[in-house]
């Protein structure tokens, strides 16, 4: 029996696009562990391909990482020699360094290791993969999967996915609106959803507004504008159900965009420039917008807006997100044609 190792430490969007690569692995072993952190775990749950999950919080991947602790670390080595891996492939962002871990990894007897990496490994990867190109993200994940000798089975068109979702009954058609994100640098003003869902429900567009359940204010307060507030009422599998039945997302850069994308619905996407689009905008049909492109902030990675008014965002009206909904749901109404101009990448 091949028992392959896969691993990805960071977040629940991070481990949604990394979910090609991991079916590729599947598709060439017989078993498939995926080593992910905390903050991803609830996606990782959804993933297909995975046998079994372990979870770590590992102190140079996690965004508010706890001290190393040699206890611990020697607790995951334990575990992951217990399993008696063959192979081990670590999925990183273009800013993460694999090299600790597989340093991990080789301490836990794991005879082979594939990563992507621009620092000299030495005896770290027996595959050092050199990639930087601006392509999304599940290519690049999917390009390290195949440098290691795995492949998408026939059949496989390689977009995000989820275990078996059933979209959430509803007698109508709907929007969901989702204006909570993973950091505050990616956040579209609360005004504005709330403006976007008052104008959509005036053209008789049901609008749902979902959050976490530290989010419930912010639902409560967009949904304000005549929406159905879901806000802290979904675990992340009921989430994906109710986004699975929507005609569109509105949603930042964060998690329940991949989602979104995963169950097959089109995204209008509040992109702040903080990280590049061509890389994390959702793989799936999506308009991009962002208010301004060149905003001091580009490529910055910041999690707090470093420009006074966050201009970057703040530009984009209610008018242009209701617009680009409008074209992606084909719901009822005409399209302002500003939105025109707006990103849009279909997934074969």
């Amino acid at each position: 029996m091949t028992r392959t190792l896969a691993v990805r430490l960071d977040s629940l969007g991070d481990v949604l696009v990394t979910g090609p690569a991991v079916r590729a692995l599947a598709a060439g072993s017989d078993h498939v562990t995926l080593l992910c952190g905390p903050r991803g775990r609830a996606a990782a749950e959804l993933l297909p391909g995975v046998d079994e999950l372990l979870c770590w919080r590992s102190p140079w991947i996690d965004p508010e990482p706890d001290p190393v602790d040699r206890a611990d670390v020697e607790d995951l080595v334990r575990r992951l020699a217990e399993r008696r891996f063959d192979r081990a492939v670590v999925f990183t962002s273009f800013h993460q360094s694999a090299l600790p871990t597989a340093l991990l990894l080789r301490m836990a007897g794991i005879p082979w290791v594939g990563a992507i990496s621009e620092d000299y490994p030495g005896s770290l990867l027996d595959v050092r993969h050199r990639f930087d190109e601006d392509v999304p993200e599940p290519e690049r994940a999917l390009s390290l999967a195949r440098a290691c000798g795995f492949d998408l089975p026939a059949g496989d068109g390689g977009g995000l996915a989820v275990r078996t979702v059933v979209p959430e009954a509803s007698p109508v058609p709907y929007v969901v609106l989702h204006p909570g994100t993973s950091v505050p640098a990616r956040a579209w003003p609360a005004e504005r959803f709330r403006e976007t869902c008052h104008l959509l429900t005036a053209r008789g567009v049901t609008v749902v507004v979902t959050g976490g359940p530290d989010e419930r204010d912010l639902t409560a307060f967009v949904a304000g504008g005549g929406g159905v507030d879901r806000g802290g009422c979904t675990d992340l599998g009921e989430l994906a159900g109710l986004l699975a039945g929507a005609r569109v997302v509105v949603v930042g850069n964060t998690g329940p965009a991949h989602l979104a994308a995963a169950v097959g619905v089109p995204v209008v996407s509040l992109f702040a420039p903080t990280v590049p689009a061509e890389r994390w905008a959702p793989y799936t049909p999506h308009r991009v917008l962002l208010g301004d492109p060149t905003a001091a902030c580009r490529g910055t990675r910041a999690t707090t807006c470093p420009v006074p008014g966050h201009p970057c965002l703040t530009s984009v009206t209610a008018e242009e997100v209701v617009a680009a909904a409008t074209a992606l749901g084909d719901l009822p109404g005409t399209a302002p044609s500003r939105a025109a101009g707006a990103t849009l990448r279909r997934i074969p």
